[in-house]
């Protein structure tokens, strides 16, 4: 006899009490879905994640304290497993484009259709991007010239210590992470710099600046 999976644990972060009662509602009317918290600042998500062990995230970007994008970095780097999809009203690829570079599985606008939402933590539980529709056309590329992604605070500051010669293991004791967290963030970082080196990457924060001074604070 086969086993039925275990339903996807949802925690829902929104400061908008309405927003996240109808989202919960909408939830809760799937078999394969269970929402364990609904939560209403970033703070809260980040002191409970551990405890409540979800698998996706329904995050709101503009909330008071910790906003999302510093929540999702956060998150990521105490459970990288988990999956953090947007849910905003912000449809700009600037707003986008830094979701996504913090490390974003998804983003949904919350006008989409109440099954968009579904489709959209079926596609990040299968370890894949998810844009509605609304998000798709703000990044599509205009003029030829697609939106790139930036580095982060905590990758900036990590770009820091690694062009001044610090190990994986140096920079983790300095930021209070693991090695794990470090190896992560360097690759992302030179996926988004197009940059294979050490050396490179050195050459980088040279010739922008980067090690100026350290205006990143840490």
């Amino acid at each position: 006899m086969t086993e039925t999976p275990a339903p996807t644990r949802i925690v829902i972060v929104d400061d908008h009490p309405m927003v996240a009662e109808g989202v919960e509602a909408i939830l809760e009317t799937y078999d394969d879905i269970e929402v364990v918290a609904t939560l209403s600042d970033g703070q809260q998500i980040i002191d409970q994640v551990s405890q409540l062990a979800p698998d996706v995230i329904l995050l709101d970007l503009n909330m008071p304290g910790i906003g999302g994008l510093s929540t999702t970095e956060i998150i990521l780097e105490r459970r990288p497993a988990t999956r953090i999809l947007i849910l905003s009203m912000h449809d700009s690829p600037e707003y986008i484009s830094s979701a996504l570079s913090h490390g974003a599985m998804g983003y949904v606008l919350k006008d989409v259709p109440t099954d968009e939402i579904k489709l959209a933590i079926d596609a990040v539980m299968r370890g894949e991007r998810y844009l509605c529709t609304g998000a798709q056309g703000s990044l599509e590329p205009q003029g030829g010239a697609g939106v790139r992604e930036q580095l982060t605070n905590r990758e900036q500051t990590i770009l820091l210590q690694l062009a001044q010669g610090r190990s994986n293991k140096d920079v983790a004791l300095a930021l209070d992470i693991s090695v794990r967290t470090v190896e992560t963030h360097r690759k992302n970082i030179k996926r988004k710099l197009g940059i294979s080196s050490t050396a490179g990457l050195t050459r980088y924060a040279l010739e922008h600046g980067v090690l100026q001074g350290t205006g990143v604070s840490l």
